[in-house]
C-alpha cells in the first residue's frame, strides 16, 4: 500500500489490526521519509535499525490486543530511552546513554509501539523556537525560513512532515501547544500529574508535563490513552482509573458552556488571529455550545510569574550537572571548583545559562521573599481565576499563540520578545490545567494558526470532544510541497 505515512495514526492502527499492512512495511516508509527529511534537522539520534528489528519481530509474532500495535514512533529527546542516547538538546548530555526507560515511553512500548529515534528540541526544553539546541535549529516543514516553535520543535516538525505517525513532547510553558500551532498539528498538555515525569530530563518540576502531538484529535486521544497512567515512582503522579479517551470520543457539545477571557486580547495581535477566534466561537455556537464572556484578571502577571518560578526550579534541577557523575566534563581547571565552573560554562548554552542565573538570583538570600515567594502567591491567584471561571464554564477558548511561525533568527537575540510568545500558554501550566491546540486556519503567508482549548483538571475527555467537534467543522488541510526532498 503506497503513501502510508499520509494516513493518520488511527487509520494505520486499523490497517495493522485488520492485517492489511505489516509493521515492517510501515516502518520502512517512515525511515525513508526521515532519511529524505534530513534538511529539517528534526532528529538528534536515529534508531532505525532497532525499529526495523522490532517491526520484523512484531510481524512474526503480532499482538493486536494493544493500542499501538507495530507502530514506530520518534520521541522528543527529553525522554530517557534505555540504551539509546538522550541529550536534551545539550552538549552537557551529548554522550549520555541511560540504562533505564522513562515511564511514558515504557507505557507506549507496552501498547505495541517501538522507538524510531529521538527528536530535536530546545536545550533542556528552554526556548520557544528550537534555536537553542546544541544540535542546531529545526526548520518548519511549511517554509524553510521559519521556526517550528519550541521547545518541542523537532516533534512538531516530524509529525507535520510525516517523519513519524505521531509523537510525544513536553510542555512546561507551552512547549507542546505553541509548536503544534506553528506547524498545523494537534498538541495536548494534560493535567499536571496525569502523565508520569519519571525518566524525563527535568526543566521545572512543578510545571513539566508530557503530552501527545499528532495529526488529528482522534490520534491525540489514542496517544494520550496509551501514554498516561499512575506511576508510584513519580510523587506527583495522579492515582486515578485509566480512561478510554479514544473510545469515548464524540462530537456532542450541546449545552456546554465555553468561556472567552477578555484578557487574551493583547496589543499588536494580528487581526487574523482575532478573526479566527471569532470563527471558533461561531463554530462552537453552531454546535450547540453557549459562549460566555469571562475574566481571568491576573493573566497579565502570568509571564513574569512563570519567568521567576521556572528558572528557579531549573537552577535547582540543573545543579546536578557538575561533570562528576555523568555528562560532559571539562578538561580545564586546576582544582575541583575550577572543573565545575568550566564544565558548566562549556556544557550549557546561552539560554540555559541565562535561566540558571535568573533562577539562582531569585532564590538567593535577600531576594527569595521579594521574588520567588511573591511569584508563588501570584501563581495561586492565577489558579484561583481559573477555578472561579470553571464554576461558570466547562472549557475556555483562546488563541494558541500571539502570532504564526516567525523567521529563524528573528527573535534569537531578544529574549523578552521570545518569552512573549508564551503569553497564552503559560497561565495553564501555572494552574496545572489541561489544554490543547488545534489547527484552525492560515495567515496571509499561508502559515498555520491555532486555537487553544483549556479545561478543568482531569477534563481531558471534554477537551478532546470539543476539539473533535471543531476539527470536523474547521476541516483544516495542510498543503506541504516537501521542499526538503528537492
Amino acid at each position: 500500500m503506497s503513501n502510508l505515512s499520509d494516513k493518520t495514526l488511527t487509520e494505520l492502527v486499523g490497517l495493522i489490526k485488520s492485517k492489511q499492512i505489516k509493521s515492517e512495511e510501515l516502518t520502512d516508509e517512515f525511515i525513508a521519509n526521515s532519511q529524505k527529511g534530513k534538511k529539517l534537522n528534526a532528529y538528534i539520534t536515529e534508531s532505525f535499525d532497532i525499529a526495523k528489528n522490532k517491526a520484523k519481530q512484531f510481524d512474526v509474532k503480532p499482538n493486536f490486543d494493544c493500542l499501538l500495535p507495530g507502530v514506530p514512533l520518534a520521541v522528543k529527546d527529553l525522554f530517557c530511552t534505555n540504551g539509546v542516547k538522550t541529550t536534551a538538546g545539550s552538549k552537557m548530555l551529548e554522550n549520555f546513554i541511560p540504562n533505564y526507560e522513562s515511564t511514558v515511553t515504557t507505557n507506549l512500548w507496552n501498547e505495541g509501539a517501538f522507538l524510531l529515534g529521538k527528536l530535536n528540541c530546545d536545550e533542556y526544553a528552554m526556548g520557544s523556537s528550537n534555536e537553542t539546541s546544541f544540535y542546531g535549529n529545526v526548520i518548519n516543514p511549511l517554509e524553510d525560513k521559519v521556526v517550528p516553535g519550541g521547545s518541542s520543535g523537532g516533534s512538531a516538525a516530524a509529525v507535520c512532515a510525516n517523519l513519524t505517525p505521531a509523537t510525544i513532547g513536553t510542555d512546561t510553558g507551552g512547549s507542546i501547544r505553541q509548536p503544534a500551532s506553528f506547524t498545523g498539528t494537534v498538541g495536548l498538555k494534560p493535567t499536571y500529574g496525569l502523565c508520569s515525569r519519571w525518566g524525563i530530563v527535568a526543566f521545572a518540576s512543578s510545571l513539566d508535563q508530557a503530552g501527545p502531538m499528532t495529526k488529528t484529535v482522534s490520534d491525540c486521544a489514542l496517544m494520550l490513552e496509551a501514554m498516561c497512567g499512575f506511576d508510584p515512582k513519580d510523587s506527583t503522579s495522579i492515582d486515578k482509573k485509566k480512561e478510554n479517551y479514544s473510545k469515548n470520543l464524540n462530537k456532542n457539545i450541546k449545552g456546554l458552556k465555553i468561556g472567552i477571557p477578555k484578557e487574551y486580547r493583547v496589543d499588536g495581535m494580528p487581526n487574523e488571529i482575532e478573526t479566527l477566534w471569532e470563527e471558533g466561537k461561531k463554530i462552537l455556537k453552531n454546535g450547540g455550545a453557549e459562549i460566555i464572556d469571562i475574566s481571568l484578571p491576573h493573566t497579565e502577571y502570568a509571564l513574569p510569574t512563570y519567568y521567576i518560578v521556572a528558572p528557579a526550579e531549573a537552577s535547582s534541577n540543573l545543579a546536578r550537572y557538575d561533570g562528576v557523575r555523568y555528562g560532559f566534563r571539562s578538561s580545564k581547571g586546576n582544582n575541583l571548583v575550577e572543573m565545575y565552573e568550566n564544565t558548566r560554562s562549556e556544557g550549557f548554552g546561552d539560554e540555559v545559562k541565562r535561566r540558571i542565573l535568573i533562577g539562582t538570583y531569585v532564590l538567593s538570600s535577600g531576594y527569595y521573599d521579594a521574588y520567588y515567594l511573591k511569584a508563588q502567591k501570584v501563581r495561586q491567584l492565577i489558579k484561583k481565576d481559573f477555578d472561579d471561571s470553571f464554576k461558570k464554564v466547562d472549557a475556555i477558548l483562546t488563541p494558541s499563540a500571539p502570532s504564526s511561525a516567525f523567521k529563524i533568527g528573528e527573535k534569537k537575540d531578544d529574549p523578552i520578545s521570545m518569552y512573549l510568545n508564551d503569553v497564552f500558554t503559560v497561565p495553564v501550566n501555572l494552574a496545572g490545567l489541561p489544554a490543547m491546540s488545534i489547527p484552525a486556519g492560515l495567515d496571509k503567508n499561508k502559515l498555520p494558526l491555532g486555537l487553544q482549548l483549556i479545561g478543568k483538571p482531569l477534563a481531558e475527555q471534554t477537551l478532546l470532544n470539543i476539539a473533535f467537534s471543531m476539527e470536523e467543522k474547521i476541516n483544516f488541510k495542510l498543503n506541504i510541497n516537501k521542499w526538503w526532498e528537492k
